[in-house]
């Protein structure tokens, strides 16, 4: 008697290339991270995140980071004129740790921001999703889940490390112009990399000046995104986390020649960014002149750009610390306190290399 075991994702992709041929290597990342059966993002046997899985971000970190924006969010709550309700959608939430840390900081210090407050939780992942609703449990009237993007009359959309988790394109500049990267099976049944044409003539309209050889990623779905945001926010304001840089230096030719793609298992990086669809994350970092381009094209003014430790400290994050040292008299947790602090503010450490980008939506755009 032979068992029946669940097809991979790797074979299954091998099997498609095979029988259909090569395939972009932004609907190959695409299936490695979000295939339903077998995507990194979507697999609930995997720890993605903590000191036990392949990343940690800030929400993980410090409580002080969520309770710094909920601070923040409070202000643009003003700002908005403090509507009898307003929505903060959460893009991307994974296992809810932002959204925890938000509402509990908006009940604790912003009552009136909490009793107008409805909290999106959007998440493409089932598991994240379904980790999320654990968590949020004691907010279970507060809080909605859903793998699309909701309308919102006056509000704000927030994501923390999405973009960087979107599919990208990997193109080539040539003798002959600028080619795509497709993955195809060698003869040993390995993946590897396939230069071909332009999957769409959307690649070819990016004004790009790059050296002959040069490989860059393009994230045409940052695209999307903010065109779906800017469709259903009325009001409101769009505040974006990641990590990138501006055109000029991230298509730098001699800083990243082969650009900007890599993929982590257990904090640390995998060589061969094809070697295991599904088992780790893969991401590249962001073009943050494309995504204040594309939002001033739709009507999402730029109103901050900073780093994410300067955005933290002009936020109060200082102040919440101070409240929260002289609410406790736990010496454990005053420790984890202060050294969530210093991560997130002291030079040279992670926070430093993520950046802020808020952006207003302009009431008569068109």
């Amino acid at each position: 008697m032979s068992l029946c075991l669940p097809v991979s994702l790797a074979e299954r992709l091998r099997e498609l290339i095979r029988r259909e041929g090569p395939i972009t290597f932004h609907e190959w990342m695409k299936a490695a991270l979000y295939d339903p059966a077998g995507g990194y993002y979507q697999r609930s046997d995997l720890q993605r995140w903590g000191r036990r899985g392949d990343y940690r971000t800030s929400p993980e970190r410090s409580e002080l980071f969520a309770a710094t924006f909920a601070r923040y969010f409070a202000k643009l709550y003003a700002q908005l004129e403090e509507e009898p309700e307003w929505s903060i959608v959460e893009c991307g939430a994974g296992g809810g740790h932002f959204a925890a840390g938000v509402l509990r900081a908006l009940a604790d210090r912003f009552p009136a921001v909490f009793a107008a407050t409805r909290y999106f939780v959007q998440d493409l992942s089932d598991d994240g999703r379904r980790r999320a609703q654990e968590r949020l449990i004691e907010f279970r009237e507060r809080v909605q889940f859903s793998s699309d993007l909701p309308s919102v009359h006056c509000g704000i959309y927030f994501s923390n490390e999405l973009l960087d988790a979107f599919p990208v394109h990997r193109v080539i500049e040539g003798d002959d112009g600028l080619s795509e990267f497709y993955v195809s099976v060698a003869s040993n049944g390995e993946f590897e990399w396939t230069p071909g044409p332009l999957s769409t003539q959307r690649l070819a309209e990016y004004s790009l000046d790059l050296a002959p050889g040069q490989i860059i990623e393009i994230n045409l779905e940052i695209d999307d995104w903010l065109a779906g945001i800017a469709e259903k926010l009325e009001r409101g304001f769009v505040i974006t986390i990641d990590y990138g840089a501006e055109a000029d230096e991230l298509y730098d030719p001699v800083r990243r020649p082969q650009g900007s793609l890599r993929a982590f298992s257990q904090h640390g990086f995998v060589d061969n960014v094809l070697a295991q669809p599904g088992e780790v994350d893969i991401t590249a970092s962001i073009n943050w002149t494309q995504v204040k381009r594309v939002g001033e094209r739709l009507g999402l003014k730029t109103i901050e750009f900073a780093s994410q430790d300067k955005f933290l400290l002009n936020s109060g994050l200082l102040d919440e610390l101070e409240y929260r040292l002289t609410s406790t008299t736990s010496t454990a947790e005053k420790a984890a306190l202060t050294t969530g602090a210093r991560e997130m503010i002291l030079p040279g450490g992670m926070a430093s290399s993520f950046q802020v980008l808020v952006q207003e939506r302009m009431r008569h755009a068109t």
